[in-house]
């Protein structure tokens, strides 16, 4: 199995910043993507920003200039650094992982999701 485990969440006022983490353990043969994804109430769940095993990142267009993925692949983190944070920021922000991991002699894909952190922008 493998464990997702997210810090760095809280309530921030409008222009602040704030930097999330995520930390991978368990078993695995290697990471590929890594990914933030973010749910507001009432909203369905949207992918922020995503960066991949080679560096190449991707963002959401809302948060073009703002934020700031990256990852350390000897530690098998992800971090989002959020600047200029918005009111419309707030939500639980979920860490992503797709997985490779041997099961039954085939190397084999695997999702999995962090327990959530949420932002709160406001003042």
């Amino acid at each position: 199995q493998v464990q997702l485990v997210e810090s760095g969440g809280g309530l921030v006022q409008p222009g602040g910043s704030l930097r999330l983490s995520c930390a991978a353990s368990g078993s695995f043969f290697s990471i590929n993507v890594m990914d933030w994804y973010r749910q507001a109430p009432g909203k369905q769940r949207e992918l922020v920003a995503a960066v991949g095993s080679d560096g190449n990142t991707n963002y959401i267009d809302s948060v073009k200039g703002r934020f700031t993925i990256s990852r350390d692949n000897t530690k098998n983190t992800v971090s989002l650094q959020m600047n200029s944070l918005k009111i419309e920021d707030t939500a639980v922000y979920y860490c992503h992982a797709e997985v490779s991991r041997w099961s039954s002699g085939r190397l084999l894909q695997y999702s999995y999701w962090g327990q959530g952190t949420q932002v709160t922008v406001s003042s």
